[in-house]
């Protein structure tokens, strides 16, 4: 597929001749699910906004199918959270079980290591029982 950009981002042309190309508008989609174990989470900090900020690690293990092939996969996944979703991981104590949602964005402005930015966390076993402690939006 050929990109259009005299049309506009997120355009593409279906590769058909000159005349005969249909538009397609594709969404723009940074949307993750990840369940794991927190096994790491720094101390609750402010922004000069006086905006909260937790940072942790989750550990995630699954199975997965790739290429018609199982495979076990492993990783830690660096992850923020900021207002509410700060306070919820400072709830929690590492080996929790959570499942957050969220997007990737650059750790910063000149990094492009990529962190997940959770909006919503979930605590998957122990005392709270699977409840969604936040919600999106």
């Amino acid at each position: 597929m050929e990109v259009d950009a005299g049309r506009g981002a997120g355009r593409t042309c279906c590769g058909r001749q000159r005349g005969g190309c249909q538009l397609i508008v594709e969404a723009l989609l940074n949307r993750v699910e990840l369940t794991g174990i927190l096994i790491e989470r720094k101390s609750l900090r402010f922004t000069p906004a006086a905006v909260p900020v937790t940072e942790c690690v989750i550990r995630h293990e699954s199975q997965q199918v790739e290429a018609g092939v199982e495979r076990r996969v492993e990783c830690g996944v660096q992850a923020i959270g900021l207002g509410d979703a700060a306070r919820w991981l400072q709830a929690a104590t590492p080996g929790t079980q959570i499942r957050v949602v969220g997007f990737f964005a650059a750790k910063s402005q000149s990094s492009k290591q990529l962190r997940l930015h959770i909006t919503t966390i979930e605590f998957v076993e122990g005392n709270q029982n699977g409840q969604v402690l936040q919600e999106e939006g």
